[in-house]
């Protein structure tokens, strides 16, 4: 998808209407935790709606724009002002894969990545690796799209859309890459459309088109569109998306790098 991403780069806020008010929700959870983070990430940051809200609120923490496609990276750039530039407030942006993450260990206070990780097939490899750059006590914060995205399209008979991870295996993958205290947690967001160009336009804009819908052929598609208008409402196509999030904290290790069990004394 690194192709379809970089060429999406130029139109994707035309059509980030999801991502936009999902960040939103992601920044007021935030009013519900006590962080100070010197370093905050923004992992997946497309166009960087994401690491400009985080500056906002951090304003002394080191910012950092992490995302595989560089022509998103670029787009970052683009948007910020000169007055940031000259205050040198101006993001790190990082060309990098969630897997192999270019940090040193215990790096980040808080990294957040907004509707990212659900286009990886296993998500486990990347939450190993984000635990590994936090710093103890530093936060996770993501969200993904959930199993019902697009439920409309399936009782459709779509049968080639691309499946999404359960809130309840993201929290036992985060258990198993050492992160303590996961919180899960979802709601549904429905967008609707006049007619099923509006929806195959903006996927594509995004850059998201063959990697939500799948391989789904001129035929197949008709059948699928063709089920999906019987479910208008007030004239309206109805596209649900499910949102999931999650965070979790890099807690003190049980033990050393050898192996040996930790055991902290209190005085």
């Amino acid at each position: 998808m690194r192709t379809d991403f970089t060429r999406a780069a130029a139109s994707y806020d035309e059509a980030a209407v999801l991502a936009r008010e999902v960040s939103l929700r992601m920044t007021a959870r935030l009013d519900l935790v006590k962080i100070d983070p010197a370093r905050v990430a923004d992992i997946g940051c497309a166009t960087g709606d994401g690491i400009r809200a985080l500056q906002a609120r951090y304003p002394q923490a080191f910012p950092l724009a992490i995302d595989y496609a560089p022509a998103m990276l670029a787009e970052v750039a683009r948007r910020v002002p000169w007055m940031e530039k000259l205050r040198r407030r101006a993001p790190r942006c990082v060309a990098a894969d969630v897997r192999a993450l270019p940090l040193a260990n215990g790096t980040l206070g808080l990294a957040w990545s907004n509707l990212m990780l659900h286009w990886l097939d296993d998500p486990l490899p990347a939450f190993v690796e984000l635990r590994r750059v936090l710093k103890t006590g530093g936060l996770l914060m993501f969200s993904t799209l959930g199993p019902d995205t697009l439920k409309e399209l399936r009782v459709a008979g779509a049968t080639t859309l691309r499946r999404f991870h359960d809130m309840h295996d993201l929290g036992d993958m985060l258990v198993a890459a050492g992160f303590a205290d996961p919180v899960m947690d979802m709601e549904t967001v429905m967008l609707t459309y006049a007619s099923p160009r509006g929806l195959l336009r903006d996927q594509r804009l995004l850059g998201v088109r063959d990697g939500l819908l799948g391989p789904l052929g001129f035929r197949e598609g008709r059948r699928v569109f063709r089920a999906w208008q019987a479910q208008r409402s007030e004239g309206r196509l109805p596209a649900t998306f499910e949102i999931v999030y999650g965070h979790a904290w890099r807690a003190e290790p049980k033990t050393s790098a050898d192996g040996r069990k930790v055991i902290h004394f209190h005085k």
